[in-house]
């Protein structure tokens, strides 16, 4: 059986670190998209204030089948 993928742009935000910035995504896409297989960080950036992290961004491409 062949299957069918797409993948989507998805930015995901955390206080805490890059990992909980990737599970909120992660969590956010298993909310509207069936299938989800595969997620790829493509980019990561944190927030600095006063040289201290205040935050931690990434840009993840999830790749779910489509129905």
């Amino acid at each position: 059986m062949t299957s069918v993928t797409r993948v989507i742009k998805i930015s995901a935000q955390s206080k805490n670190s890059f990992e909980d910035a990737i599970q909120a995504g992660l969590d956010r896409a298993e909310k509207t998209l069936r299938n989800v297989t595969s997620a790829w960080v493509k980019d990561q950036r944190v927030d600095v204030k006063k040289g201290k992290i205040t935050g931690y961004q990434v840009n993840l491409l999830v790749t779910f089948i489509l129905d």
